[in-house]
């Protein structure tokens, strides 16, 4: 990436920043208000204190009236000033966690409009990164910003009024050798920019990291990745670790270089006044009013200079938030409703890949009655698991089409079609949550005894009545069996009996005797619905309706078990390969 192109993202990321910051108008008009107010007072504040200096005129010739009379002024400012900033500061935090609170809401209402696509090619953790940690830089960068750059800005615009007020040609001077303090910044933030990018970046793949191996530390453990794993993250640990230091060099340069250059036009200052009080032209109390003025102009530019590194570091993180937020969504929803369906679906020369360069599925097409039990089996690989997506609409086809009854699958709401779908994947899903509300999690009124019910019939209530609190314990990812976890996901389809079900290896962490019971319980389910069956073992769908056997995303054979065993193809082999330990 050229240097332009960093600086024009640096840039269209603050407009967007402020365009979020815009909503809150009033916030940030009272933000500025008290801004100028608490600057103004403290500006005023050198002022009095020269009038006080120009109070003692010589040795025994000393006003005390008017100095007392300015210094108590000066405290009433001084009270005045601290309560404004301390109401700014309110302020700024509020405005500063609104906009943060704004930009994570619309990076969580994004993730739920990506298509799986976008999550199945971006690590958890990554996406994890952007929501919390980038935001939370983010919220840091925008607090510490706000208060030093608008009372900044202000401090800089009145110092130049007051100074003028008491000297053109000092006045004159600072301001002519202010662009040397700026272009000494400029250069120095230019680089930390980049360095924060390469920060940001590898700090979302690191995390990306840790979440997968502590995620699947049972996997790394059993295959011996633990060494590989630390290399991994060794890496990226390093690559973070010059990045951050090359980040916080460059940024910890920019406030003494900038103080070298204030430190100087401090010296011309004094040395001047110096010159115009030996001339005349200037009091002793003026010249001190002027010194403070100098030191209070040069302040803003290094409280500005010390928070770059805080808003260079935002900026690089706010531009990883909105590449996530303005990532292209799924297509855009129908808002016509699908009524409850009857069960017919129509696969009409359907076409589909994940990689545009490489066919999957091609011109597939088929026909189910209502109440049919379709079983797909074929090697892994062969689209299974993809014509299940696409009938879900987790993926849209990319050639030809679904239909559910008479209705294109593509131009219905995509929740009314996954409403009439109960579906049981291989990869089980619990929330930390009760029982209760892992299995009402489709059907959150249900009731105890509906739930009871289902839990029953899926053969999941004889370890849920075992549990300390029963339905009203609390469980997580790790406080269940997988197969007690697949039987609570199995009870959720059991309670919301959609007219149509699909069985994705729904049975594959499931003992064989409990199999057996929840295979009865399937049958019941699926008397009267259509069912779509995936399954590896062959034996558990016998009794289907229609077997497909799919190879290469394509239809091969159809018919039911002993039609298709008749044949002698290749669900014959397919079956027999599962039973030939049997023999032996």
């Amino acid at each position: 990436m050229s240097k332009n192109d960093k600086k024009n993202g640096s840039l269209q990321t603050l407009k967007k920043v402020l365009k979020i910051i815009g909503r809150y108008k009033l916030l940030l008009a009272l933000s500025i208000v008290l801004a100028t107010l608490t600057v103004v007072l403290q500006l005023y504040i050198p002022i009095l204190f020269g009038y006080a200096i120009d109070g003692i005129i010589a040795e025994g010739k000393v006003d005390f009236g008017s100095i007392e009379t300015y210094l108590f002024k000066t405290l009433i400012l001084i009270a005045i000033a601290s309560i404004a900033t301390w109401v700014m500061n309110a302020i700024n935090n509020r405005l500063a966690y609104h906009v943060v609170r704004d930009i994570r809401a619309k990076a969580i209402r994004q993730i739920e409009r990506l298509p799986l696509s976008f999550l199945d090619s971006h690590g958890t953790g990554d996406i994890v990164g952007r929501v919390i940690a980038d935001t939370d830089q983010l919220s840091d960068g925008l607090l510490l910003g706000f208060t030093q750059l608008f009372s900044g800005i202000v401090t800089i615009l009145v110092t130049i009024f007051f100074m003028f007020s008491k000297n053109v040609v000092i006045s004159v001077m600072v301001i002519a050798l202010t662009p040397i303090s700026f272009l000494v910044a400029r250069f120095i933030a230019t680089h930390t920019y980049a360095m924060f990018q390469k920060q940001t970046y590898t700090r979302g793949l690191q995390t990306a990291l840790v979440e997968e191996m502590v995620g699947n530390q049972k996997v790394v453990k059993a295959f011996g990745y633990e060494e590989k794993a630390e290399a991994r993250f060794d890496v990226l640990n390093k690559e973070l670790k010059e990045y951050s230091r090359k980040a916080l060099f460059y940024s910890s340069l920019t406030n003494p270089c900038t103080r070298a250059v204030n430190n100087v036009i401090y010296a011309l200052v004094a040395l001047v006044g110096a010159n115009r009080i030996m001339a005349g032209g200037l009091t002793v109390g003026g010249l001190s009013v002027l010194l403070a003025y100098a030191n209070q102009y040069m302040k803003p530019f290094n409280d500005i200079s010390s928070v770059i590194t805080e808003l260079q570091n935002a900026l690089a993180c706010a531009g990883r938030i909105f590449e996530l937020i303005e990532t292209k969504p799924e297509r855009k929803d129908s808002p016509q409703v699908m009524d409850m369906a009857k069960g017919n679906v129509t696969i009409d020369d359907v076409s589909f890949s994940y990689n545009k360069e490489k066919k999957l599925i091609e011109h597939f097409s088929l026909d189910v009655k209502p109440g049919t039990r379709v079983a797909i089996v074929g090697p892994t690989g062969c689209g299974k698991t993809t014509f299940i997506n696409l009938l879900m609409r987790f993926y849209d086809v990319d050639a030809g089409a679904i239909k559910v009854d008479d209705w294109t699958i593509t131009d219905v709401a995509r929740h009314s079609l996954r409403r009439n779908y109960g579906m049981v994947l291989q990869e089980t899903w619990i929330k930390n949550a009760t029982i209760r509300e892992n299995i009402a999690f489709g059907k959150p009124d249900a009731t105890d005894e509906e739930i009871i019910k289902a839990a029953k019939e899926a053969h999941s209530w004889g370890f849920i009545r075992r549990m300390p609190k029963k339905l009203d314990t609390v469980i997580n990812e790790n406080s269940l069996s997988q197969g007690q976890k697949q039987l609570l996901c199995i009870t959720r389809v059991m309670l919301l009996l959609p007219p149509m079900l699909i069985l994705d290896e729904a049975t594959s962490s499931i003992d064989t005797r409990t199999e057996v019971k929840i295979s009865e319980a399937f049958d019941k389910m699926m008397e009267g619905r259509t069912s779509f069956i995936v399954a590896h073992r062959l034996s558990t769908i016998r009794n289907a309706d229609v077997i497909l056997v799919m190879k290469d995303g394509k239809i091969i054979e159809q018919g039911n078990h002993e039609t298709l065993l008749a044949k002698k193809g290749f669900y014959e082999k397919l079956y027999n390969s599962q039973f030939e330990h049997v023999a032996v």
